[in-house]
């Protein structure tokens, strides 16, 4: 099932400028991984305006409780916090029934992934990952732990600062994001080399989550706000009918 494309539902221009360089040497990753030549730009279709529509019924019950829903004999070890926040588009406009998905290290850096061999310990409680559905406001939460910070072969030293990953599937694919975010004041977000090719300083900050202390869990949770903005549809701005003749 997918969401009904209507006349005008093409979304806005994706703004190159706000992303950074496909190519960027100082994150060695991009080298082999980016492409070389310009990319093509296509009119949208109903491929790109169109998206799956996701039911509340089709997931689990536990699936925005990353503390419990890999549960085996125990709870996972670290500190226990609440993410939450808007998925909205460009003019302000909530996004409704986006499917929010999220993925993560758990609290000692490691990911729950055979391909993963850092000395970080396995948490046999902490699956890393969840998904849930924003509401009628465009409005998720989720609860988790705290993901530690972890080595990787970029340059001999270098760290990732703790974050976890979201993919956000709204009303049609040229809205599709996939991104991740970070915790306010963490001192790696500045030294690492994947931040350090975005653009801008204020775009750094849109990736950073504000400690929320209104959201607290007294004696349980730390709480954090992350808004997330998606691309939007594109405003009608004229009608179009011949100028005197009856609406």
């Amino acid at each position: 099932m997918t969401h009904a494309a209507a006349p005008g539902d093409e979304f806005m221009m994706r703004d190159t400028t706000s992303h950074p360089l496909a190519y960027s040497p100082p994150y060695k990753t991009s080298i082999l991984r980016s492409p070389r030549n310009a990319l093509i730009s296509l009119q949208q279709s109903l491929t790109e305006v169109t998206a799956p529509v996701f039911r509340p019924e089709e997931l689990g019950p536990l699936d925005n409780d990353l503390i419990m829903n890999a549960s085996k004999d125990g709870l996972p070890i670290g500190e226990r916090v609440i993410v939450h926040g808007y998925v909205r588009d460009q003019y302000g406009r909530p996004v409704r029934n986006a499917l929010v998905e999220v993925w993560q290290a758990n609290a000692s850096g490691r990911y729950r992934h055979k391909k993963d061999q850092y000395i970080g310990a396995l948490d046999p409680n902490f699956g890393g990952c969840g998904r849930m559905l924003t509401d009628e406001n465009g409005y998720y939460a989720y609860r988790t732990i705290r993901p530690g910070p972890y080595p990787w072969r970029n340059r001999v030293n270098d760290w990732r600062p703790a974050h976890i990953h979201y993919a956000i599937s709204g009303d049609g694919w040229v809205q599709r994001l996939i991104t991740q975010m970070y915790f306010e004041g963490d001192p790696l977000i500045w030294s690492c080399p994947i931040l350090g090719i975005v653009p801008s300083e204020e775009q750094i900050r849109g990736l950073i989550a504000m400690q929320d202390t209104s959201a607290f869990v007294p004696l349980d949770s730390r709480a954090y706000r992350f808004d997330i903005i998606l691309r939007g549809h594109r405003a009608t701005l004229f009608e179009n009918f011949v100028q005197g003749a009856k609406a």
